[in-house]
């Protein structure tokens, strides 16, 4: 008889795993994302609704899930079950909306804390009170879950009820898998209208897939028609690989019809006897355990990687976005510099500045179109880059995050930004000057505004400045002169290198706090290796 392996180190190392796979992120838009975000969910749901509380507390009640589509009968057949109107059924789609979870009140223990369903609010409901005058005021119903106990169930066996898998409401769906997630036995209800959509048969092969203890009810099934419903019913599960299941069919009755009554008990005795078997007898409970809880891990080998891949895929995606914006701003940096280079500042207004100083223009007006001139060609290049990375994002489908695509209102623009940071280095420059200044005699010492003038003139005028610098060395002596150009023109590229790592840094603060790394990769694989050891 194979029995649960509960070994610290094996919950260690599934701890450890499930850390992992909840740090895993898939913020970008890729084509395999919300696969991998629907697949992230469901793992950790198994992991912290069922596998990690089972492997805690191998003695604890099994549960049986009943899940399916809308007007299964879900709901009537737990209330017959248990012998017992405990959730509602009735006409109104969807009827389940609080899920329900019945136990003898032996076993309430195991479930009003959280160990199993953690995120759910529980609440005790007596039988004669209405269950909507327990919820707090603004209480979602979709996150509690109802706790009845019943002296009709024996100790060890719980049954919940869950809402529609194919429900309108999307947060009926989300919960419904999760708590399937939850389960140690699967009851999938489906009905003779059908028992051939898409849904069920998602959940049965879903279950397969990871070789649970699984049973399939067929509800509501015409008299007249029960044998050849259940024959196709079976050939269609022999066709998925699904012809050992055990499976009942309940007839069509006006108990079921209406959904305002139990069912007879004979119509769900074979269900209820082979439930009660499985949480009963040692060696079917241990079994029905064993499969479940293995089959999980087992299909661990798959998902992990399966993960691990799409980890990958949105790492390598945001390597193409930030080396877009690397390219466009390295490419502008480069361009900016050649510039300069040629003397570019020097035009339009601020030429004209230069060529009537100082008879017609003052120092502080020739420094002031030299600083508007400069901050238009940064303003420029940053531009140019944007555009560029716009250019370059559109071709990639990661870029349509909308963290990256909505960057929301700026309290400062680009332009706002670099005339700060030019100003700055107008008054550093004239500080410089000042300092320089201050070591000649006072006699003889130029106008610090002048000098900065004559100093920025050279750094950013190019060949049509020549004659800046023999201005400044007539003013200053040639040493300081080159003194003065030399600590200019290292401010001049601190600056300029400041300003574009700026607005690039900015321009890839969205995709940052993305937080898309390589880690997550490496880690799932590492985890899911250790855990193999483990086993």
């Amino acid at each position: 008889m194979v029995t649960l392996d509960v070994r610290p180190q094996l919950l260690d190392a599934l701890s450890a795993l499930r850390d992992r796979v909840a740090a895993a992120r898939f913020p970008l838009p890729l084509a395999g994302a919300p696969r991998a975000r629907a697949n992230r969910d469901e793992l950790l749901a198994q992991l912290d609704d069922y596998l990690v509380p089972r492997l805690r507390d191998p003695e604890a009640p099994l549960l049986a899930v009943i899940g399916g589509s809308t007007g299964a009968g879900k709901s009537t057949l737990l209330n017959s079950l248990v012998g017992r109107r405990v959730s509602e059924a009735g006409v109104l789609r969807p009827t389940t909306r609080t899920p329900v979870l019945v136990c003898h009140p032996e076993d309430h223990h195991w479930f009003s804390g959280m160990r199993v369903l953690p995120d759910l609010t529980r609440v005790w409901v007596p039988h004669q009170e209405p269950a909507d005058e327990l919820l707090l005021p603004g209480e979602d119903p979709a996150r509690v879950l109802r706790i009845e106990t019943v002296d009709t169930l024996p100790p060890g066996l719980a049954l919940l009820d869950a809402p529609d898998v194919d429900s309108l409401v999307a947060d009926n769906r989300v919960l419904a898998a999760e708590l399937i997630c939850a389960a140690d036995i699967w009851v999938m209800v489906t009905t003779a209208a059908r028992y051939a959509d898409a849904v069920p048969w998602h959940l049965l092969r879903t279950a397969k897939e990871y070789d649970v203890t699984l049973v399939t009810v067929l509800d509501r099934v015409p008299h007249q028609v029960v044998s050849e419903v259940s024959r196709q019913y079976g050939a269609l599960l022999t066709k998925a690989g699904l012809g050992a299941l055990p499976r009942f069919t309940v007839p069509e009755l006006p108990e079921s019809a209406w959904g305002g009554g139990l069912l007879p008990s004979t119509a769900v005795a074979p269900l209820r006897t082979w439930l009660l078997h499985q949480a009963q007898d040692p060696a079917a409970r241990q079994h029905t355990l064993a499969r479940t809880a293995y089959g999980v891990l087992d299909s661990l080998k798959a998902r992990l990687p399966e993960l691990a891949s799409a980890a990958a895929a949105q790492h390598a995606a945001a390597l193409r976005l930030t080396a877009a914006v690397d390219g466009a701003y390295d490419s502008e940096y480069s361009r900016v510099r050649g510039r300069l280079q040629a003397g570019a500042v020097l035009a339009g207004d601020a030429l004209k500045r230069w060529r009537a100083f100082p008879l017609d223009c003052t120092a502080e007006e020739l420094l002031d179109a030299l600083v508007e001139s400069l901050g238009a060609l940064l303003l420029c290049a940053v531009t140019a880059a944007d555009e560029r990375v716009d250019e370059a994002w559109r071709r990639e489908p990661a870029a349509g995050a909308p963290e990256l695509t909505d960057r929301g209102p700026s309290t400062e623009s680009a332009e706002h930004r670099i005339g700060l940071a030019v100003r700055r280095w107008r008054r550093e420059l004239h500080e410089y000057a000042e300092e320089e200044v201050g070591h000649l005699d006072r006699s003889v010492a130029p106008d610090p505004e002048v000098v900065a003038a004559l100093v920025a003139a050279t750094l950013l005028g190019g060949r049509r400045a020549r004659s800046a610098g023999e201005g400044l060395a007539e003013r200053i002596g040639a040493h300081g002169a080159l003194r003065l150009r030399d600590r200019g023109g290292r401010l001049l590229t601190d600056h300029l290198n400041r300003i574009m790592h700026s607005e690039r840094e900015r321009r890839l603060a969205p995709l940052d706090a993305l937080d898309v790394h390589p880690e997550p990769q490496a880690e799932l694989i590492a985890a899911l290796s250790v855990l193999q050891k483990e086993r």
